[in-house]
């Protein structure tokens, strides 16, 4: 079987102009347009405007109800986020969605967005979770449970997939991201836009997807959230832009804009983006949503002078739907009158919101699919749903050590489970769960117990009341039942709120006391397993040699129990890979896998480390290569890294040909064989290097994966096709280009290590 290679190789790319409509014929297309125009044709100015508006339900009062539903009727609204399901009010999403359609001018139809970013109900392991499964499939499907359980509410639309590349884990919104690689992360991103989506819009179980920040979010300065991200145009287009390109090919219906300012423009009123590349170059038919609060927050950013100036700039730039603020209501005819916008630009601006609320179907299905709550009841959180979820959260657990194979436990064994998440069910969540709820999580505690069979045998002690606890009080209980067992068991890390948007960190260090009772725990002798839940990498420190045994869990979910249950107790050997470099401390941020090449690189060798150097040496004894002195020059796990409870071999690297032609492919295979005694799954990684460019390449560059399955001494030979348009990139002057030369390739187990071989590009 051929592995995955790239977004060329696993996706069809369709002319821009087609790709949008997924399975739409040209016909529906031609209907589409025509309904949309003899809407506009019937539409007043007032009527027009209404449809940019996207109000935030949450942020009414009682006493806001008039009003707001008067403006329903008006036709001055768009749709609404944040609308919450309540059978006590007889469902809003129903009763606004009727002022609508039964007695507004047009009737058209209400979107509804929320963000429904790893779950509705049934809570998946947050984003960076799941793209460490790095499987396509666990992705979709767990998009496509959420868009059933939300659309059954009425929700039709959600704020995801956010697909912003990230190099940097103390910015709190990296637990959103797909991780740090633009391959990686444009088909995980793909398959959530599939799994939102299906290949049918007008499927009332569809949520049309919005891939965000559009762009560069994710590059702020100093992992500062919303703050200023400076990207170079060539850097942007190779690493930060192909995940939105590939999310349009594959029928992404909307894009939000960032908050940040990119190269000293608020992405919010950047024509660059939404004009030239989204709509000339791209041909994106869908339609530009604002961030919350985003168009006012242009006069902030030094950008607008008033709330008028900010509505000119960002429909002006491309920003179809005004999200919360509303100065399009108050400012766009104005603007009109005085020549600052047109209604030509109006009218774009409204058939790109038409045109996706006719694909959805909303006038032939505008209400809630759920009717009453017992409807509701059967779709919500039911047994595929969950074990689905449970079943997602087991393929993203990363092992990142296992000394002396203390991992699996054994049944027999008496295990203290000690640690602040051992029994967390809100935090085991994760950020942005609107509508998650604790009283369904189903947390470690129990799930060991069950496992166990014998009460006696899991002796749980919390040592901290929460993650960020300084309080020792809770040590004693802790150490008595460390020394009572055969083995102890730390779930710690970081709360839920720690990570997301607006909460970064510049100390990424375990919070609280961890660290300290993790070093009382070590002092008694018993070997020590640490399960990690946070939505970032942690600085470790010199708690990665006091543990045995190091699990990243991420948030897992509403199934966090049963899913590390199972994989702890070696039911399933645990599958994950890192999807981005995790770093020795906060210091050495950024690092990442695809880095430049420097002029001094460093090596293991040329370099003396700080706690070596001698005195009063000469300057140059250290030796002077690209390294910090404290950190060294590698990040403490690479990129693509993951244990498993068995062992992998790579064997007889084989390259079909020496030379590829520009029009040819190179099909370069490799044996993979389980050494071990378990069953196990290993994710098998194609990475090349342009030794010599026109601008200089990175160190290396995925280009292809394929995950296999291996029972106890089986071989696979995994075989990856790799063409000439995938070694493309932009030189200095935006061309984007194939170049003739020198090139290493690499099949391997992370983006460190691997089998190596070469062949030259004609």
């Amino acid at each position: 079987m051929a592995g995955l290679l790239s977004l060329a190789a696993t996706l069809p790319l369709q002319a821009a102009n087609e790709s949008v409509a997924t399975t739409q014929s040209h016909s529906q297309q031609n209907a589409i347009e025509s309904r949309i125009q003899s809407l506009l044709a019937q539409m007043s100015v007032q009527e027009k405007i209404g449809q940019l508006a996207l109000r935030d339900w949450g942020t009414f009062k009682a006493e806001d109800m008039k009003d707001i539903k008067q403006a329903i009727r008006e036709g001055r609204v768009g749709g609404f986020l944040n609308v919450n399901f309540s059978s006590v009010d007889n469902n809003a999403f129903e009763e606004l969605q009727r002022l609508a359609v039964e007695e507004s001018p047009r009737g058209i139809p209400l979107l509804f967005g929320q963000d429904v970013i790893h779950g509705y109900e049934t809570i998946f392991p947050i984003p960076l979770g799941q793209a460490a499964s790095w499987n396509p499939e666990l992705i979709r499907n767990g998009a496509r449970i959420a868009a059933q359980e939300a659309s059954a509410d009425g929700i039709r639309w959600t704020f995801a997939p956010m697909i912003d590349i990230s190099r940097d884990p103390r910015w709190g919104r990296i637990a959103e991201t797909l991780g740090e690689d633009p391959l990686l992360t444009s088909i995980l991103g793909v398959a959530m836009v599939e799994g939102f989506q299906t290949d049918n819009l007008s499927d009332p179980t569809s949520l049309a997807a919005c891939g965000k920040h559009f762009a560069g979010y994710g590059a702020a300065e100093g992992g500062r959230d919303y703050n200023s991200a400076y990207i170079p145009e060539r850097l942007l287009r190779d690493i930060y832009l192909p995940p939105f390109k590939a999310g349009i090919d594959a029928g992404m219906q909307s894009i939000m804009s960032t908050y940040s300012s990119l190269n000293d423009v608020p992405g919010t009123g950047s024509p660059f983006l939404f004009k030239q590349i989204l709509r000339d170059e791209w041909g994106f038919d869908g339609f530009v949503v604002s961030d919350w609060n985003a168009v006012m927050e242009m006069i902030p950013h030094g950008y607008a002078r008033d709330a008028k100036h900010a509505a000119a700039l960002a429909a002006n730039a491309g920003i179809d739907m005004e999200m919360h603020t509303d100065t399009y209501e108050q400012f766009l005819a104005r603007l009109m009158d005085e020549g600052e916008f047109t209604e030509a630009q109006l009218d774009t601006a409204v058939a790109n919101i038409l045109r996706v609320k006719l694909r959805l179907g909303l006038w032939e299905n505008p209400y809630p699919r759920a009717k009453t709550p017992a409807e509701r009841e059967q779709i919500i959180r039911n047994d595929q749903f969950l074990n689905a979820a449970k079943e997602a959260a087991k393929e993203t657990f990363v092992l990142l050590k296992n000394d002396k194979q203390l991992l699996p436990l054994k049944k027999g064994q008496t295990v203290a489970l000690i640690g602040p998440l051992a029994d967390a069910p809100h935090e085991q969540m994760g950020t942005w769960v609107y509508n998650g709820n604790k009283e369904h999580s189903r947390t470690l505690l129990p799930a060991l117990r069950a496992m166990v069979g014998d009460k006696g045998k899991i002796l749980y002690a919390a040592g901290l009341e929460y993650s960020r606890d300084t309080s020792t009080r809770g040590f004693k209980a802790a150490i008595k039942a460390a020394k009572k067992a055969d083995v102890v068991l730390f779930v710690g890390g970081e709360e839920a709120i720690l990570s997301g948007e607006g909460h970064s960190r510049g100390d990424i260090r375990l919070p609280g006391a961890q660290a300290q009772l993790l070093a009382e725990l070590a002092k008694t002798g018993k070997p020590l397993a640490m399960v990690l839940m946070a939505g970032r990498p942690l600085q470790l420190d010199q708690t990665l040699e006091q543990a045995d045994a190091v699990m990243m869990a991420w948030h897992p979910g509403t199934m966090a129990g049963p899913a590390l249950a199972e994989v702890l107790y070696g039911e399933t050997s645990p599958s994950g890979r890192l999807p981005l470099s995790w770093p020795v401390g906060a210091g050495q941020i950024p690092i990442y896998y695809n880095h430049l090449p420097t002029g001094r690189p460093a090596t293991d060798d040329n370099y003396t480390r700080i706690e070596k150097i001698g005195r009063e040496v000469f300057q140059h004894q250290p030796g002077n290569s690209s390294n910090l002195l404290d950190y060294g020059h590698k990040p403490l796990f690479p990129f693509g890294y993951g244990l498993t409870y068995s062992e992998f071999h790579y064997s007889e690297l084989e390259l079909s040909d020496s030379t590829l032609d520009a029009d040819g492919q190179l099909h370069v295979s490799a044996t993979i064989t389980n050494t071990g005694k378990r069953t196990a799954t290993e994710t098998v990684q194609l990475y090349v290097r342009d030794l010599v460019g026109s601008v200089s390449r990175p160190v290396r560059e995925l280009k292809g994966f394929e995950r296999i399955t291996l029972a106890p001494g089986e071989s696979r030979r995994v075989s990856f096709t790799l063409k000439a348009n995938q070694l493309a990139f932009h030189n200095a002057q935006m061309q984007q280009v194939i170049e003739p030369g020198e090139f290493h390739v690499w099949i391997a187990p992370d983006a460190e290590s691997g089998l190596q071989g070469s062949f030259t590009l004609q």
